[in-house]
């Protein structure tokens, strides 16, 4: 038995014990950890950027070099994880040279990570254009595959950026609790871990991590669950301050991305169509325009949660319900004579590759790229959908992942590919280049297959 009088020397004992270094508190809860990360977020041809969840308020620095075995080592100053940010951290390392790879490895509250093997490699981004791959994919539910092995495939084919177009976690919730959990549920999948860590991640939402099914600007939480995305994203930007959201633009390889926000400010789907009616609002579409004239990109890429056809119909969860803006943005590139664009989504639980011929408008036509599900069951509904004109059939068969392929020479170009669970090419490839994408040229007819 412990004595009342032996209880009290235990005590003075610890508290006459010396505190050494700043990680003496949360030592005596266990070893410092990471909980989920790390995941590489945006590079540029300086930088990197790092995501991390640490086991609880932790000190947090990156050592990294351009040698396997870290003997040119250098390290950044230390980031403090908080609990008011679910212990999420970001941490950039800077003045880095371009298009060359880095081996880096974590220290949290001075030790290195007894339960990541490191160190990881990742690469900077290249300062001029050259030849790069994007691949991304859309609706990811851990509660339906919990193995995930697709990701396997995407590592296979050895990206240089990952998109994330919404659907990445099901969070389902009014719970910005729920929410989170649901992103560290889906951080711990063991098939994704080696891609997060290696290949820079960006992402946007779509309806089911941003609140309820078919969510829109009336989601009471829809503050909340930009905080908890903000805390598990490391996207270069996320909006305006006068508008905000999760939209940005994203340079890489000379090809410019503009992520779009089409939740935070939407308008409920079932409302009539017309020139007030918004998806994007009115600060997004603005940042938008202004964005699209000062690109000086070949190529431009607009990436949206949301698909740009109208074969959803008039009140559907797509930009088939909003289509006087969605025309009106077409309008803007041609009258703008912005060449270059090309539409990607996701959402439809099927692989799509659609057209909306802007050439009998005097414009060019838009091509919609569309890769869903990553995780999640595929559905056969949108293969009796009408949209303008499907450049391939619709892929209802399983899970998929799109393949871009952007090329610099002889001209810009982007090969799409969508790909199975195995890798394999699902259809023939299309090919747009930048010569394609300009006023009064027509392509969707030549570019057509059956297969």
């Amino acid at each position: 038995m412990v004595t009342s009088r032996l209880r009290r020397r235990l005590l003075q004992t610890a508290l006459a014990l010396p505190v050494i270094g700043p990680w003496a508190v949360s030592a005596a809860a266990g070893y410092p950890r990471l909980m989920q990360g790390p995941m590489v977020g945006a590079v540029t041809p300086r930088s990197i950027t790092l995501w991390g969840r640490t086991a609880g308020p932790q000190s947090v620095t990156l050592e990294y070099g351009t040698r396997p075995d870290l003997a040119d080592l250098r390290t950044t100053p230390p980031v403090v994880s908080r609990a008011e940010d679910d212990c999420t951290v970001r941490i950039e390392a800077t003045g880095l040279e371009p298009d060359t790879r880095y081996w880096y490895r974590l220290r949290v509250d001075g030790e290195v990570d007894r339960y990541r093997r490191m160190p990881f490699v990742t690469r900077t981004a290249p300062a001029v254009a050259r030849p790069f791959r994007v691949v991304f994919g859309s609706c990811s539910r851990v509660q339906v595959d919990v193995e995930q092995r697709i990701f396997g495939a995407v590592a296979r084919a050895e990206p240089d950026l990952f998109f994330w177009l919404g659907d990445h976690v099901y969070g389902d919730t009014l719970d910005a609790a729920v929410l989170a959990e649901e992103y560290r549920r889906q951080r711990n999948v063991a098939s994704l871990e080696p891609l997060l860590a290696s290949v820079p991640q960006l992402a946007t939402w779509d309806d089911h991590d941003f609140g309820l099914n078919n969510s829109d600007r009336t989601n009471p939480m829809r503050a909340a669950s930009l905080q908890v995305f903000r805390r598990y994203w490391a996207n270069p930007a996320y909006g305006r301050e006068d508008a905000p959201g999760v939209y940005f633009r994203y340079g890489y390889g000379g090809v410019d991305f503009f992520f779009l926000d089409g939740r935070y400010h939407r308008d409920p789907n079932l409302a009539a169509d017309g020139p007030a009616k918004t998806m994007l609002g009115a600060g997004q579409k603005r940042w938008l325009r202004e964005e699209l004239r000062a690109s000086r990109a070949p190529l431009k890429l607009l990436v949206s949660g949301s698909g740009w056809s109208s074969g959803d119909g008039p009140q559907g969860d797509t930009w088939a319900a909003f289509l006087h803006e969605r025309n009106e943005l077409f309008d803007f590139v041609r009258d703008e004579r912005i060449g270059g664009v090309v539409l990607i989504s996701g959402d439809t639980h099927a692989g799509e590759l659609n057209c909306i011929p802007w050439s009998e408008r005097g414009g060019y036509d838009f091509y919609d790229l569309v890769s869903s599900p990553l995780a999640q069951l595929p559905t056969a509904t949108w293969m009796d959908l009408k949209p303008e004109h499907r450049v391939r059939p619709v892929f209802a068969r399983g899970t998929n992942f799109g393949v871009l392929d952007f090329d610099s020479e002889p001209e810009p170009a982007v090969t799409f590919t969508l790909r199975d669970e195995r890798g394999d090419a699902i259809w023939s490839p299309l090919r747009l280049t930048a010569g394609e994408l300009v006023n009064g040229r027509s392509t969707y007819r030549e570019k057509t297959a059956s297969t």
